[in-house]
This record gives structure tokens, C-alpha cells and sequence, in this order.
């Protein structure tokens, strides 16, 4: 469901490059967790 998300904003399609996105928008999420 999110693949298909990410696939219909223009994004690439490699499974590679979402998963990059995913685990550094999980990131990004547990890094501003933290600061707050």
C-alpha cells in the first residue's frame, strides 16, 4: 500500500531506493521523539 503511494507521487519504483526512504523517514520520526 505504501510502495504504490510512493510509486504514484513520481518517485522511482525501485524497492531499494523505498525502503532507503522508509527507514530514514523512521529516522528522522525517532530523532525528533528524542530531541522532544
Amino acid at each position: 500500500m505504501f510502495f504504490s503511494e510512493v510509486n504514484m507521487m513520481g518517485y522511482p519504483a525501485t524497492s531499494g531506493f523505498a525502503l532507503i526512504v522508509v527507514l530514514f523517514i523512521l529516522l528522522v520520526i525517532v530523532g525528533t521523539a528524542y530531541v522532544w
